[in-house]
């Protein structure tokens, strides 16, 4: 069946084969967290994208490849609840944005800058800052050389509108414009948007709407 990012907590893995990443998005949790894993098709080399919830769910879906790496989008536990057994249970090395580290109890090994590589296998990843929701949540954005890019927001963007700022107008403006300036500023309508829960989306399909999220305040 073809990728439709529709995954339910307690179902299967919902699987997007691209030419050189695998990507499988499963739910996790009490706040239908979205988890995702990614493999270098290459190298067979795993990432994996917030440790919300489910140890045994995320251990499962990693399987006996283990992961190399494990990245947090940002701070709130619900993005971080397996985080330690995850990497107890792999070895895996810990990335996080610099600005939230310290809201994370487990140790980041490497703190992420805006503008910052990471790898998986032979798969780049480019991180942006984007502060508003946390002061250090960040994006990852895979610029597919066979297609469109793909991008991992975490709690940034969602259908519909950006992440909570929980009424702060300053907050607000500032992830707006960051998302504005670095996502749909940067990349084509063709983006396929992850985010850190629910549904997945486009770029072009959120772009008309920027407008009206910025006069409504949220």
């Amino acid at each position: 069946m073809a990728y439709s990012g529709a995954v339910q907590v307690g179902g299967p893995a919902d699987v997007h084969e691209l030419s050189d990443l695998m990507i499988s998005k499963v739910a996790v949790g009490p706040m239908n967290n979205n988890a995702y894993l990614l493999r270098c098709r290459a190298t067979d080399e795993q990432l994996l994208i917030d440790a919300a919830a489910e140890p045994h769910t995320l251990l499962t879906l990693i399987g006996d490849s283990g992961i190399a790496s494990v990245v947090t989008t940002h701070r709130h536990g619900d993005h971080w609840g397996a985080l330690r057994e995850v990497v107890d249970a792999t070895g895996a090395r810990t990335y996080a944005g610099r600005y939230d580290t310290e809201g994370i109890p487990v140790p980041t090994d490497v703190p992420v800058e805006d503008g910052d590589t990471l790898t998986v296998g032979r798969v780049q990843l480019t991180a942006r800052h984007l502060v508003g929701h946390t002061p250090g949540s960040i994006a990852l954005v895979y610029d597919d050389p066979h297609g469109a890019p793909h991008v991992f927001t975490g709690d940034c963007l969602f259908p519909g509108g950006v992440g909570n700022t929980w009424g702060d107008a300053e907050n607000f403006a500032s992830l707006l414009d960051d998302v504005e300036s670095k996502l749909f500023g940067q990349l084509p309508d063709e983006t396929w948007v992850y985010p850190g829960h629910g549904d997945d989306t486009t770029l072009g399909a959120e772009r008309p709407h920027l407008a009206e999220w910025r006069e409504r305040g949220w």
